[in-house]
């Protein structure tokens, strides 16, 4: 079927139907337009201008093979070509023009400086201060001590170096004359005999000659020195009953030079029933310190949790009473039950005796109970209670089940620090009230 001349011409975009193909009487294209032209101006339309027709570039990459033509078409497009996207008949593709480009530049210029104004303008950095020659001293000395700060372990080996005096030097005061205390306490588990051992320990290794009294027929004063206690031992109970010397019954404590120690064995148990038909019987233990011949600095009774006839003994061969409190209530109750009998005791049998010394034991700072116990014992006694305070520690505790005080046992640790503390505390006392009895 042959194409009449009224029909339109595609073109290029029209159906792909090659010259040769197209049959007799088939329309050219000039042919075509020009009949098209001479219709719409029949209908009083001007037909638009003809594009005149540019001539072609040669394509340097075409090739020629058998006669047939080959383009090598570029990954670049020209965008200023103009026509559609079949080449012809379109408008030409315009590019963005200067103008609009520095605008854009100058709102984003705009921008950026509306940015950079909402940032916070950092301070100056302020001048140095004038440093002096004082101020700089100073610095160096914060500085060095910083550094030069020793580590925990260290600092525990420096205490417990403190603590033994290995030199042996006497770096407490010994008292001017010989000094007994009594430790007492009706209440039991106070620290009555862990307080003994340990002040007695500590003086002694640090030049006084010390001896301890174990009055408790239990005997752990006695298993905390390491002393021999069993049966058979001549202990107190010969003192008291058959009225042996102290020195006869006297033990060397091993380890600690200046320490004694008279142990006491399973038969003390009796002493109070056999004491009650004796003569003199409050002052069995007075007559034997005073037939000992050794020169003694401080002697101490550890005495038994009751009042007893052995306590009574304790108390008038004594001058002075250690009592050590634990905070807690019920250690409060027996306190003044104690300072009544040693008013019945001082007015009746001993007129020299006197409370000096009161030592706050088993202080947990982690109770409120612990702090309100040391301020009633604190304004109750006043002075004569000791600045320092015994701690829990566990150390405390272990070290009887190795035959010895804390202080040789774990001698850096708090509860040897702190008995030590009191020890030193009891000797500087000591020095000062015998220098203020000997000024007046």
């Amino acid at each position: 079927m042959r194409d009449s001349g009224d029909s339109p011409d595609y073109g290029d975009a029209g159906p792909h139907v090659s010259r040769e193909t197209r049959g007799p009487g088939t329309d050219s294209r000039a042919e075509a337009e020009t009949r098209s032209a001479e219709g719409m101006e029949g209908w009083g339309v001007r037909p638009p201008a003809r594009p005149v027709p540019q001539p072609r570039a040669e394509n340097p990459s075409s090739t020629t093979r058998g006669g047939t033509v080959e383009f090598h078409v570029s990954g670049q497009v020209d965008r200023t070509s103009t026509g559609t996207v079949y080449g012809r008949g379109g408008k030409p593709v315009v590019p963005k023009a200067d103008s609009q480009s520095a605008a854009d530049e100058a709102k984003a210029e705009t921008r950026a400086d509306m940015r950079s104004e909402r940032r916070t303008t950092p301070s100056p950095r302020p001048h140095p201060s004038v440093v002096t020659a004082d101020t700089e001293g100073a610095m160096t000395d914060a500085y060095v001590s910083r550094e030069t700060e020793d580590p925990p372990l260290a600092q525990e080996a420096k205490r417990a170096v403190e603590i033994l005096n290995p030199s042996g030097e006497i770096t407490m005061p010994r008292p001017p004359r010989r000094r007994t205390m009594c430790v007492a306490n009706q209440k039991g588990g106070v620290g009555k005999t862990t307080t003994a051992v340990n002040i007695a320990v500590a003086l002694a290794l640090h030049g006084n000659r010390v001896l301890v009294i174990d009055l408790d027929p239990q005997g752990n004063a006695s298993t905390g020195l390491n002393v021999p206690h069993h049966s058979g031992v001549p202990d107190v109970y010969d003192c008291l009953i058959d009225g042996a010397p102290l020195d006869a019954v006297t033990q060397q404590v091993e380890g600690i030079p200046n320490l004694w120690a008279v142990p006491a064995t399973i038969d003390l148990a009796g002493a109070e029933i056999e004491l009650v038909s004796v003569v003199a019987r409050e002052s069995r233990l007075k007559r034997a310190i005073e037939a000992g011949g050794s020169d003694y600095d401080y002697i101490f009774i550890d005495c038994p949790p009751s009042l007893g006839l052995l306590t009574v003994n304790a108390l008038v061969a004594a001058e002075e009473v250690l009592i050590p409190i634990q905070c807690e209530y019920y250690a409060l109750e027996g306190v003044q039950a104690l300072t009544n009998n040693i008013e019945l005791v001082r007015s009746h049998l001993n007129p020299k005796l006197d409370i000096s010394t009161v030592l706050l034991t088993m202080y947990d700072r982690r109770t409120r109970l612990a702090d309100l116990v040391e301020q009633d014992v604190r304004n109750h006694f006043g002075p004569k209670c000791l600045n320092a305070v015994i701690p829990r520690n566990v150390r405390v505790s272990e070290a009887p089940s190795y035959s010895q005080s804390v202080m040789t046992y774990d001698p850096g640790s708090r509860g040897a620090v702190s008995y030590f503390e009191a020890a030193q505390e009891i000797a500087l006392r000591g020095a000062h009230d015998a220098q203020v009895g000997g000024v007046a």
